[in-house]
């Protein structure tokens, strides 16, 4: 990692800032043409995108199929739809069932709140689109949707694609609340003014950017352990740190190794920070919210300390294993980012598919390895708010959907959500 890191220009700023906008991070996506607000939409065609599959299940040609089975019965189960703010909700989608003897069937049912399925419609033949309007007892509510099919042979199939949850009224003035105070565009600097002590930390030598007014309101602030690339320090990541601090996140960097014993230290350090009245920031940090993160010789260090138990989440920017075991100390949900110009993407991609926890994957359009945390900055932001500060809305809004907020920024892979 090269010292010019700190003079590179962004080459997605301006592209990601448009997108962001254009979805106004409301919750809602634009909607259609009727006076219909379109909540929720998966076309699969990045995969089975939030949706959870239990059986034969696949995502081929921008359609979802179940296939029949004498062992387990085939299941698509989306994730929480949140309806904060919404009335006059319907759920549309189109299926085509093949195949199907008599005595089979295949079904749709919703959940409300994580209760029990109700079913919309079962059936062995429909095929086409069809929509329905959910009872008002969903409305400001969570719910789930679930395809199933009851068959017994691999060739009797039911396919699914264009779910669409749309409402004719309402919709949040301003996204769901999180412990921090909420943002509507993250590609901004947040509510916070920023300072910077350049000499922090267990050896006086690292960088704690932090919010100014820490505290205030009774906010306490989550924490992200970051880690520079090789031959870099944290001055190279200075607009980067400012910006998740101004969102009110305490942030600790100092020159990375690639061991991340270095982490674990600064962490015992911020929670002697945390406990200490003499410390700028006495009792404004939640300890219980914590990430370890890093770019390059970073991440492979946030890889080393993964199995830490004080983490809720670790990110990893342009930095995969160099053997492909990184991924076996993931113990929490993971944020990968790289670059379609990027030497290390290659190793990143093999750590994807060697990890079993949550993880979400984006490969950058125009970004080599020098660039790749100044583009995914924002992406980053997004998903500190999101596992640190409990803004669940991001979860789909953000990430887990086939047109989610920072997808078309590059290549989006997801899966285990």
């Amino acid at each position: 990692m090269s010292s010019r890191f700190g003079l590179r220009r962004p080459r997605l700023l301006r592209a990601a800032t448009a997108g962001l906008i254009a979805l106004g991070l409301t919750g809602a996506l634009s909607g259609p043409a009727s006076a219909a607000t379109q909540v929720y939409a998966e076309n699969f065609s990045a995969g089975l995108g939030a949706f959870l599959s239990t059986g034969s299940v696949s995502a081929s040609s921008g359609a979802a199929r179940l296939s029949g089975s004498l062992l387990t019965d085939a299941s698509l189960t989306s994730a929480p739809i949140t309806l904060t703010g919404y009335s006059g909700v319907s759920v549309s989608y189109t299926r085509a069932a093949s195949g199907l003897d008599l005595g089979e069937a295949f079904t749709v049912a919703y959940s409300v709140d994580g209760g029990a399925f109700t079913t919309l419609e079962s059936s062995r033949t429909a095929s086409g689109a069809v929509s329905f309007p959910l009872p008002s007892s969903v409305d400001g509510r969570t719910v789930r949707l679930r395809f199933s099919l009851d068959a017994g042979g691999a060739l009797e199939t039911l396919t699914v694609d264009d779910v669409l949850v749309r409402a004719e009224g309402g919709g949040p003035t301003d996204p769901p609340g999180g412990t921090l105070p909420p943002v509507t565009d993250v590609t901004a600097p947040g509510p916070y003014p920023v300072t910077i002590d350049t000499t922090a930390g267990p050896g006086d030598d690292g960088w704690l950017v932090y919010p100014a007014n820490a505290g205030q309101n009774g906010v306490n602030h989550p924490v992200l352990v970051w880690g520079p690339g090789a031959g870099s320090d944290p001055a190279a990541y200075e607009d980067m740190l400012r910006q998740w601090a101004s969102h009110g996140f305490v942030v600790y960097s100092e020159v990375s190794s690639s061991s991340g014993d270095y982490m674990v230290d600064a962490l015992d350090w911020i929670e002697d920070q945390n406990a200490s009245p003499s410390s700028a920031l006495y009792q404004d940090i939640d300890t219980s919210e914590v990430a370890f993160g890093g770019h390059s010789r970073g991440s492979i260090g946030t890889f080393d300390v993964a199995d830490e138990p004080r983490l809720e989440t670790t990110i990893h920017v342009a930095g995969g294993s160099f053997d492909g075991n990184g991924p076996d100390n993931l113990r929490n949900p993971a944020l990968y980012i790289g670059g379609d110009d990027d030497f290390a993407t290659s190793n990143v991609e093999r750590d994807y598919t060697n990890t079993d926890v949550p993880v979400w994957f984006n490969i950058l359009n125009g970004t080599d390895h020098i660039a790749a945390t100044r583009n995914g900055q924002h992406i980053i932001t997004a998903w500190l708010r999101w596992h640190l500060a409990d803004e669940e809305f991001r979860r789909t809004q953000d990430f887990l959907r086939s047109n989610c907020t920072f997808c078309g920024l590059g290549e989006t892979r997801y899966k285990n959500w």
